[in-house]
């Protein structure tokens, strides 16, 4: 394994584990615990997709499988906004990990579009 995909694969599991940290300190509201359980499913999964991507039998079944991570990103991206606009937890303690999400994002477009034109 690369030292790129070690990284990552450090990246998005660090990722996952302050999720957890963050659904752990969310406050007991049903809007709150509802938001973070999704945000708690989303932000997991994509450590495990790109886990399972590395373990892809062919380029395609990589590209989707790295797709399948963007779209876990976007997700929590948009539970994190929802957590923020409806006040649930402020947008400031929220910042560091919308930037992690965003940067993730960007790194697995980057890795898709890649791939993709390797293929061609």
């Amino acid at each position: 394994m690369k030292n790129a995909e070690i990284d990552l694969k450090e990246r998005t599991r660090a990722f996952a584990l302050r999720v957890i940290k963050l659904y752990s300190a969310l406050p007991s509201s049903a809007v709150a615990q509802v938001l973070g359980k999704q945000l708690l499913r989303s932000g997991t999964s994509v450590g495990a997709n790109y886990r399972e991507a590395h373990r892809a039998r062919s380029k395609a079944e990589f590209i989707a499988k790295m797709g399948d991570c963007l779209k876990e990103l976007d997700e929590s991206s948009y539970w994190l906004d929802l957590l923020a606009s409806s006040e649930v937890i402020a947008t400031s303690r929220l910042s560091a990990l919308i930037d992690e999400t965003n940067q993730l994002t960007a790194i697995f477009v980057t890795i898709i579009k890649n791939t993709k034109s390797g293929l061609s």
